[in-house]
């Protein structure tokens, strides 16, 4: 009987994976595992928040495969000494993954492959709509703006269907012999990896979250019935369902970017045969494409910036104090607060308030871009890499496709535009429930009077002042050379 060693990472599912797929085709029996590499950059390695939804995600994807009578293995250390080691006590056909493409895990999965030798190891795409390497320009150059990207590759979508669910997975009979050549074939209970924090947030942060393929495919199915349609505007406001939520599963591959595509899309084969609230959804899912993209032809900018002029910016030194108020949710700036806390409890926050948060921390505290990249990397459920990279980077004018320095997001404003009624303010700032919506936004206007009793802090900067700031210290490396 030939046995098929099927690698789990970021692609928690059974339907549309192309390794399980392929290895079931070839294979008699299939041992399914996952390897916790605890080494800094892999997915072992991730935030707290992370972590939590990684556990729970495990747990779900364990009870699919038993459902098909099979069980996930479990394992912790260096996937390039276990999977050999594996592999030639099970006298492996092959050895099947699905492809990642940020920096440290490519050049893991490379050394992997040649400790493989031999055994039939093969990858698959499964986590991208298309390789990098194959979305360039015509004159092979990366793509560095995403309008032109997305002009290349709409043509391509909806794209082929996505693969079926296996109705069984074949398990492999260990036999005695083989279990005992390797200690690290005796799985670790999931408890093992300590992947939940002894922290009261750990259960309270997943309270509104259902994790797994199945809730995966669930949400997806009722954003599209319900909320689509309306999301090309529906996404601004923070106070109301109208994202899909999807991210956290994407990011653990729960659901892959073409089964989204595909039920979007359903039978229609153009995206001009879409309304307005879905392109505008399937742009969402391709914008995660292009990050994708860019951290695999440009790996640096997932610390450093793309725009070399931003290495010499005159950042604050010594600003503790303010990174602590601001990721406590303690600027004085209702919606920064609102947003900080929001992110805190539930693992998640709106991106409207995303881009308000991080261009308050740039611009107006002149805090380096990484210092928030770190914070949303520890605390984000759904911290991607190559998308909060590349959203810091689009926030501080220094990446691919940025934001412009000069644009800088005024919070009062994008609270009274995108938060009318206060209502997002109100739920995770509750100590201004009070306040008139004239001054919810700015309640340091509210007269000596109004502001008794308000127990909640002045702004950290002047709004204004700091803007100007910011601006002065753009012009110290604007005319530098790129």
């Amino acid at each position: 009987m030939s046995v098929g060693l099927v690698w789990f990472r970021q692609d928690f599912r059974l339907a549309d994976n192309p390794a399980l797929t392929a290895a079931i085709d070839q294979c008699d029996e299939i041992l399914p595992v996952y390897i916790h590499d605890s080494r800094e950059g892999t997915i072992g390695q991730i935030g707290q928040a992370t972590q939590v939804w990684l556990h729970h995600s495990l747990q779900a994807l364990h009870e699919s495969l038993t459902a098909r009578g099979s069980s996930l293995h479990v394992l912790a250390g260096d996937p390039e000494k276990i999977l050999p080691q594996l592999a030639k006590a099970l006298e492996v056909r092959g050895v099947f993954w699905n492809r990642c493409y940020d920096p440290v895990t490519l050049k893991r999965d490379k050394s992997v492959k040649k400790a493989l030798d031999g055994f039939g190891a093969q990858s698959f795409l499964a986590n991208l709509l298309f390789e990098p390497v194959k979305t360039l320009k015509a004159n092979g150059d990366p793509y560095r703006v995403f309008t032109p990207y997305w002009k290349n590759l709409m043509h391509l979508l909806p794209g082929n269907l996505p693969l079926p669910a296996p109705r069984k997975i074949p398990t492999v009979v260990l036999k005695k012999t083989a279990a005992s050549k390797i200690k690290s074939l005796q799985d670790i209970p999931l408890s093992k990896l300590e992947l939940l924090p002894e922290l009261p947030w750990a259960d309270s942060m997943m309270t509104p979250w259902a994790v797994g393929e199945a809730a995966a495919k669930k949400k997806l199915a009722r954003f599209l019935k319900t909320e689509a349609k309306h999301y090309n505007d529906a996404r601004d406001i923070p106070s109301i369902q109208g994202t899909s939520r999807l991210s956290p599963h994407l990011h653990f591959g729960e659901i892959s970017p073409l089964q989204i595509i595909a039920a979007t899309f359903g039978k229609r084969r153009s995206v001009m045969s879409l309304n307005v609230g879905e392109e505008t959804f399937v742009k969402e899912v391709v914008w995660r494409e292009f990050a994708h993209n860019l951290i695999y032809q440009f790996p640096h900018t997932i610390d450093k910036p793309l725009d070399a002029r931003f290495e010499k910016f005159p950042w604050a030194k010594k600003y503790q104090p303010q990174l602590t108020a601001w990721q406590r949710g303690q600027t004085g700036i209702p919606i920064i607060d609102a947003g900080m806390r929001e992110l805190y409890a539930t693992g998640w926050m709106h991106n409207r308030v995303r881009m308000v948060v991080a261009s308050f921390l740039i611009k107006n505290l002149l805090i380096p871009w990484q210092e928030g990249e770190r914070w949303f990397r520890d605390t984000l459920v759904d911290a991607d890499v190559a998308s909060n990279a590349m959203g810091w980077q689009w926030a501080a004018g220094s990446g691919a496709d940025a934001a412009p320095f000069f644009r800088v997001f005024n919070p009062v404003l994008q609270g009274e535009k995108f938060d009318k009624e206060g209502d997002y303010v109100r739920c995770w700032v509750p100590e201004l429930s009070s306040v008139p919506n004239k001054f919810l936004h700015k309640p340091w206007e509210l007269s000596p009077i109004e502001r008794q009793g308000l127990d909640y802090p002045a702004p950290l900067v002047d709004l204004k002042i700091s803007r100007k700031a910011a601006l002065e210290a753009f012009e110290a490396i604007k005319t530098s050379q790129k």
